[in-house]
């Protein structure tokens, strides 16, 4: 995606991540194209500031890729001994207690968790390599529309890991189990057409509409009230863990919300 496919005032940018807010519309752009945006500890703190600095009015996040790539996944100078300059290495890390080991991916992890806030919609939209960190930062968004030129792959297992960074609970639930496994244990790459197919990217398109693509669908996302949005996000991100009966009584509360707000009752 190009630079100039953005607008808005620039709230963020720094480590590999820029935000900019115009409106109800946030966009987070990952910004070092040369290195087909790898992933850092300091680009997830990044990430995770810019998701605390979305003011209120805000409904739709986009999340977009300068340059060919979406992201190549984890920069591999986290395997080196020496690690990120100021980060502890992934032998530091493995030779700390078990607290302290949990806690910094814990940290880690939170760039990855808000996307999935109720109050927000996020689209990612998809180029070129999404690799391990990549595949797991577009699956942490709502909905993903992808490249035609799109390649999804989870590495993780490969090198001797685990994905971390809340993929494997979305992967599950858009593609099952099965195939979730599959994906991951072998490591292979998951093209356009599979990837529409399975149900990991709604949408698919050229690679010199994407940007266009996202931008109607944003807009499509707006159109709805804030409120009905926002309750039917969190009815439908709910309704995995609750028994048909239980997701009967959610619907019924969260319309009972509704209809007291349109009828000027509302709290």
């Amino acid at each position: 995606m190009n630079s100039n496919d953005t607008s808005g005032t620039v709230v963020l940018d720094k480590d590999g991540v820029r935000l900019t807010i115009d409106d109800t519309l946030a966009t987070v752009t990952l910004v070092n194209a040369a290195k087909r945006n790898a992933q850092s500890p300091a680009l997830w703190r990044a990430l995770t500031e810019a998701g605390r600095a979305l003011p209120g009015s805000v409904r739709v996040v986009v999340l977009r890729a300068e340059g060919k790539s979406f992201s190549a996944g984890l920069d591999r100078q986290a395997f080196t001994p020496e690690g990120f300059e100021g980060e502890p290495s992934f032998l530091d890390m493995a030779r700390g207690d078990d607290a302290e080991l949990d806690a910094v991916i814990a940290e880690y992890q939170e760039a990855f968790t808000w996307w999935r806030r109720s109050d927000v919609l996020t689209v990612a939209a998809v180029q070129g390599h999404a690799i391990g960190a990549g595949f797991q930062l577009a699956l942490a968004c709502d909905l993903r529309v992808a490249a035609d030129d799109v390649q999804f792959a989870m590495r993780e297992t490969s090198l001797g890991l685990v994905p971390d960074l809340t993929g494997t609970h979305p992967l599950v639930g858009l593609v099952g189990y099965a195939r979730a496994l599959e994906i991951c244990v072998t490591g292979r790459f998951v093209h356009a057409d599979e990837a529409e197919r399975i149900g990991l990217a709604n949408l698919v398109v050229p690679a010199e509409e994407l940007d266009a693509a996202v931008r109607d669908l944003a807009g499509a996302l707006l159109t709805a009230p804030r409120d009905a949005v926002v309750e039917t996000k969190a009815l439908l991100q709910g309704a995995v863990n609750r028994s048909y009966e239980d997701q009967r009584v959610a619907e019924r509360a969260a319309q009972g919300r509704r209809l007291r707000d349109l009828a000027g009752l509302g709290d």
